[in-house]
């Protein structure tokens, strides 16, 4: 793994080191902006995107590092809370990371006090897995269950598997009980008939 790297987050195991998060095009515009946090214009920054796309182990990563606070799941949140946090934050000069799905106007801010702070902090967005993170990804998140996968396994897997976070853990989610309900190592072969059962895989197609 290159030193670059620290690597996106699953619910198995709780990931929380930087070496847990994988950096690709995909998500290099948020890594390098939580690098250069000092030159943001306030000391906040709303974090969006994906289900499981690692926004919130970057962001406990960069907290850690940073002695500073995360907020998930911002669009379900008080907003008197998230008030007072953004001032908090300005206040101690210790940055504030708060997590969710998409930007305003994707949810509606009701406290104008609040829509105009939230306005006036930077965002920043991590999209949908490239074919060098999901190639990444299958074989980590593999690794991590002490599941070998086949050096041919995310070559083939990347064409035909949805291309989100998601369709990523239900992948290693089946073949690590493949592993285990028949107590053997994985194969290319194995691979591919326990996720056409799980109706995760498609026929490839080809690429212009």
């Amino acid at each position: 793994m290159q030193r670059d790297q620290i690597a996106l987050p699953f619910q198995w195991p709780v990931a929380d080191r930087d070496e847990d998060f994988l950096v690709s095009d995909a998500n290099r515009l948020a890594f390098t902006h939580f690098t250069r946090w000092s030159h943001w214009p306030v000391m906040a920054t709303l974090l969006t995107g994906p289900r499981k796309s690692g926004r919130s182990l970057l962001a406990q990563i960069f907290a850690r590092k940073t002695s500073g606070r995360v907020l998930d799941q911002v669009e379900d949140r008080d907003e008197e809370e998230l008030f007072h946090a953004w001032n908090d934050a300005q206040a101690r000069r210790r940055p504030l990371v708060m997590i969710g799905t998409a930007p305003p106007p994707a949810w509606t801010i009701g406290l104008p006090d609040l829509a105009s702070r939230i306005a006036a902090t930077p965002q920043v967005a991590i999209a949908e897995p490239d074919d060098e993170l999901i190639s990444q990804l299958i074989v980590k998140l593999l690794a991590d269950r002490g599941i070998a996968a086949p050096p041919d396994l995310p070559e083939f897997l990347v064409p035909r598997i949805e291309r989100s976070y998601v369709a990523i853990q239900q992948v290693v989610d089946v073949l690590d009980r493949d592993i285990l309900a028949n107590r053997k190592r994985m194969s290319l072969a194995a691979a591919r008939h326990a996720l056409q059962e799980a109706g995760l895989i498609r026929r490839a197609q080809r690429r212009a």
